[in-house]
C-alpha cells in the first residue's frame, strides 16, 4: 500500500470539502433574508469546521509530501473508502460545533450527540435523506446556515466527491482507477482521457440541472424562496430528500410543483451518459437502452397497480371531504406516482403518508427500495441494471436445467456482453447484498431496546418489520421507510450504536460494496 499518496490524496479531499462549506456561511446572516438574526453559532461553526479541514488536508499533505503519483486499483480503493469516512467525520463538525439540536425536551433544545451528527452528515453525503431532527423549522434548534450544509453534503454526495477531484484535478490514469471504485454499477471502462471528460461532463450536466430546477421551482411557488428552491433542487438532483421542512414536500401543497420534482427525480435516476446523448439530439440512444425502458416501465407499472388497489379509497388523499371522482384520482395519481418516483430513485421526499396506504402498495414500495436507479445515476439502490442481468442470468441457468448443451451468450439489448466475469460479478453481488441486509437487520433486532418504539407511540409487535424497512432504507439510500421510520417518522429515538451501523449502510449503499468491505480486512492494508 502507498500510503504516502493516499494520505497526499485524502489531504486534497479535505481542502475541497472544507472549501465547499464557505457557500454556507451566507445564509447565517440576517442580509440575506433567510436567518431572523444573525446566526454567530452557526456561521462561527462553519468557520472553525472549514479551519479544521485545512489542517487535517495540511498534516495528510505533509504526510504524503514524498508521494509518488502511481495509484494502482488497491490505493484508489482506499482511496475513495476513506474518503467517504473523511467526509462524514468531517461534515459532521458543523453540527457538532453550533450545538444543532433534535429537538425540544420540556422546553429544552436536545443538542445531537457525535452519533446523531455521523449520521446527518453521512446521510446527507451518500444522498441518503434520512434524518435524526424533529424540527427543522426552529432556527433556534436548527440554524440556517446549517440546515444549508446539511442540504449542500447532498448536492457534493449526488456529484460524488471522487468525481469532483477527478474533474477538477485529473489526476492521470489515477482519475480513471478513482472512478473505477467511486461510481457504483457494473460497467464502467474508458480510457484516462474520457474518464475525466466523462467527470467534466457529468459536473456540467448535475450543476445545469440543478440551476434548472431552482429557477423552476421559484417561477411556479412564488412563496418558494431562493434558499427552498436551492435545498430542495440539491435534494432532487442527487436523489437525496433532506427538506427544508418537516412535512417535506407535502409543506408546499403545490400540483406543479410535485409533478415538477417528479420529473427531475426521474431525471436524476437515469443513467447520465443517456442525459448527455439526449442533449446532444441522440434521443434514440434512450429509447433503445434496455436499463432505460425497463426504469421507466417500472415506474408506470408500479404507479397502476397502487392506483389500482387505492380504488376507493381516494378519498383518503383529500381530507377536505367528498369531491368529484376524477378529481379524487387525479390527486391520488399524483401522489402515488410522486412516491413511486420518490422511492425508486432512492430519493425519499414525501407528500403523503405512504405507510397508510394498501398492505400491498407498502410491499411493492418495500420492493423497490432493493431497486433503486440506474447505473451512472445519482441514485442509490442495486441498480436497475444490475436486475436486468440477473433476471437473464436466472433465465439461462433455468434453460440450462433441461438443455444443458445449449450455450447462450449474456445480451443486454442487441449487445453481447464479453466480460465474461459479469455473470459471476452480478451473483456474487446479489448475494452480498442479502447477506448484509439479513446480517444487519438481525444485529439490529437484537441490540435495539423495545424503548425505540414505545417512545414512538408505535406497537412494539413491528420491531421485525420496522427493523428490516430501517435496515433497507438506509442500505438503499432511500431515507424514510416504513413504521417507526416512516414518511413521518424519523431515525431520532434509535440507540447510538444502531446510528452508527445505519452510517455504515448508507456509505455501502452510496458506494460499490467492495470500496467499503475491503477497508475492514487487515490484509488489504498489509498485502503489496
Amino acid at each position: 500500500m502507498n500510503y504516502p499518496l493516499v494520505a497526499k490524496l485524502l489531504g486534497v479531499l479535505s481542502w475541497l470539502i472544507g472549501f465547499t462549506m464557505l457557500g454556507s456561511v451566507p445564509w447565517a446572516f440576517e442580509a440575506v433574508g433567510v436567518a431572523q438574526h444573525f446566526e454567530r453559532r452557526g456561521c462561527f461553526a462553519l468557520l472553525a469546521s472549514m479551519l479544521i479541514c485545512l489542517l487535517v488536508g495540511a498534516v495528510l499533505r505533509w504526510l504524503g509530501r514524498n508521494a509518488q503519483m502511481t495509484l494502482y486499483r488497491k490505493e484508489a480503493m482506499a482511496v475513495v473508502g476513506l474518503s467517504w469516512v473523511l467526509a462524514t467525520i468531517l461534515g459532521a463538525f458543523p453540527y457538532l460545533l453550533s450545538g444543532t439540536a433534535r429537538q425540544r425536551v420540556d422546553g429544552e433544545p436536545l443538542q445531537m450527540t457525535v452519533a446523531d451528527c455521523l449520521f446527518e452528515s453521512q446521510s446527507g453525503f451518500s444522498t441518503t435523506g434520512a434524518t435524526v431532527l424533529n424540527d427543522i423549522e426552529d432556527p433556534e434548534l436548527v440554524p440556517r446556515s446549517i440546515l444549508f450544509w446539511r442540504s449542500s453534503t447532498h448536492f457534493l454526495g449526488g456529484l460524488g466527491i471522487i468525481v469532483l477531484f477527478v474533474a477538477v484535478l485529473g489526476q492521470g490514469s489515477a482519475g480513471k482507477a478513482l472512478m473505477r471504485a467511486e461510481i457504483p454499477g457494473p460497467t464502467k471502462e474508458g480510457s484516462q482521457e474520457r474518464m475525466q471528460h466523462t467527470a467534466w461532463n457529468f459536473a456540467a450536466i448535475y450543476v445545469g440541472l440543478n440551476i434548472l430546477l431552482t429557477f423552476l421551482l421559484m417561477v411556479e411557488d412564488v412563496h418558494m424562496s431562493l434558499f427552498d428552491a436551492l435545498c430542495h433542487a440539491f435534494g432532487t438532483m442527487a436523489t437525496g430528500g433532506f427538506s427544508t421542512y418537516n412535512a417535506s414536500v407535502a409543506h408546499f401543497d403545490n400540483e406543479l410543483v410535485d409533478y415538477t420534482l417528479s420529473l427531475f427525480m426521474i431525471i436524476a435516476g437515469m443513467n447520465f451518459s443517456l442525459i448527455y446523448l439526449v442533449l446532444i439530439g441522440r434521443w434514440g440512444a434512450m429509447f433503445r437502452d434496455i436499463e432505460w425502458r425497463t426504469y421507466i416501465g417500472g415506474i408506470a407499472f408500479v404507479t397502476l397497480i397502487i392506483l389500482i388497489l387505492s380504488i376507493g379509497q381516494y378519498h383518503d388523499f383529500d381530507t377536505e371531504g367528498r369531491i368529484p371522482v376524477l378529481t379524487e384520482l387525479r390527486i391520488a395519481f399524483r401522489h402515488v406516482l410522486f412516491q413511486v418516483v420518490s422511492i425508486v430513485t432512492t430519493t425519499g421526499f414525501a407528500t403523503h403518508d405512504f405507510d397508510n396506504w394498501h398492505e400491498l402498495a407498502r410491499a411493492l414500495l418495500f420492493l423497490l427500495m432493493f431497486v433503486g436507479g440506474c447505473a451512472g445515476s445519482t441514485g442509490g439502490g442495486l441498480k436497475v441494471i444490475r436486475h436486468v442481468l440477473f433476471v437473464k442470468i436466472l433465465r439461462m441457468e433455468v434453460e440450462r436445467s433441461y438443455h444443458p448443451t445449449v450455450v447462450r451468450p449474456l445480451k443486454l439489448g442487441d449487445n453481447v456482453t464479453t466480460d465474461s466475469e459479469l455473470k459471476n460479478q452480478i451473483l456474487l453481488y446479489f448475494g452480498l447484498v442479502t447477506f448484509i441486509f439479513m446480517a444487519s437487520w438481525i444485529t439490529l433486532v437484537a441490540i435495539e431496546p423495545e424503548d425505540t418504539w414505545t417512545i414512538a407511540g408505535h406497537p412494539v409487535e413491528n420491531k421485525l418489520i420496522d427493523s428490516a424497512s430501517a435496515v433497507a432504507a438506509t442500505m438503499n439510500n432511500i431515507g424514510p421507510g416504513l413504521g417507526t421510520v416512516g414518511a413521518k417518522q424519523n431515525y431520532a429515538n434509535f440507540s447510538g450504536f444502531s446510528k452508527l451501523l445505519f452510517v455504515f449502510l448508507m456509505m455501502l449503499g452510496r458506494l460499490e460494496l467492495f470500496a467499503v468491505l475491503v477497508l475492514i480486512l487487515p490484509g488489504f492494508w498489509r498485502s503489496h
